[in-house]
């Protein structure tokens, strides 16, 4: 017997919606991976910044005997002058705004701390002696370089 009922084709809403949901799942997945490697990828940068810092900080140590202050290092002269080999873009964070440094570690900026305490005073201070670069990490912490005179 021939039935006269057309047979339709096509997706019932269950089938639709378990579709989308594995679609979401899959894009959640895949935007927390992107995340997590341009953390990392941030992170590597701001590493390598403080080894450029620290290597150009201790060529100057090696030519001049003593540290820049950190007065020194935020001045472009000084920078263009004496520090050849370091561009502004090594001073500036990943997610930072500008090619400053600062004295304590912040988020979203590189610090440079000298010592003895004072020595970057021009009226009372010595020369800087010592001095600890660091930079805070998205991942958590802080990776930081001691001058090799400390």
């Amino acid at each position: 017997m021939i039935s006269l009922k057309k047979k339709q084709s096509g997706f019932t809403i269950v089938e639709l919606l378990i579709v989308i949901v594995v679609i979401g799942i899959l894009a959640a997945i895949v935007i927390t991976t992107f995340t997590g490697v341009q953390k990392k990828g941030r992170d590597a940068d701001r590493k390598s910044d403080i080894n450029s810092m620290y290597s150009q900080v201790e060529v100057y140590f090696a030519e001049n005997g003593k540290y820049p202050t950190l007065t020194d290092m935020n001045s472009s002269t000084f920078r263009t002058n004496s520090l050849k080999g370091l561009s502004d873009d090594a001073l500036t964070d990943p997610k930072g705004s500008g090619a400053t440094l600062v004295g304590a570690p912040a988020a979203n900026s590189y610090s440079y701390a000298v010592t003895p305490a004072g020595c970057d005073n021009t009226t009372t201070g010595g020369d800087c002696l010592g001095f600890t670069l660091t930079a805070t990490l998205e991942s958590g912490g802080t990776f930081a370089k001691n001058g090799s005179n400390n």
